[in-house]
């Protein structure tokens, strides 16, 4: 049996990263939403643009929109945070 190395048209296959830092953020900032206290983030959609983070979805209260912003803002690497999140009107 005879290896050869893997080519395409004699140029070796570019591997992009399997984690880009996008998907690092969201992440990160995914993770932080489902430990903090005071929100609960099941249906909060987190998605990064560079370093700004855009939240949405729906939580029941409105201090948890301002609350999952707050999270948010905190994860190290975030410049900005769109928070598109609303809330049932529950009061």
């Amino acid at each position: 049996m005879v290896f050869k190395h893997q080519h395409f048209h004699e140029t070796p296959p570019e591997v992009e990263a399997e984690f880009p830092p996008s998907a690092t953020l969201e992440g990160a900032v995914s993770d932080a939403l489902a430990s903090a206290g005071g929100v609960d983030a099941s249906d909060v959609t987190v998605t990064a643009s560079g370093s700004e983070i855009t939240l949405s979805g729906t939580v029941q209260l409105e201090t948890e929109v301002v609350r999952a912003e707050e999270v948010a803002r905190s994860v190290a690497g975030v410049t900005n945070v769109r928070n598109e999140i609303s809330f049932n009107g529950i009061a």
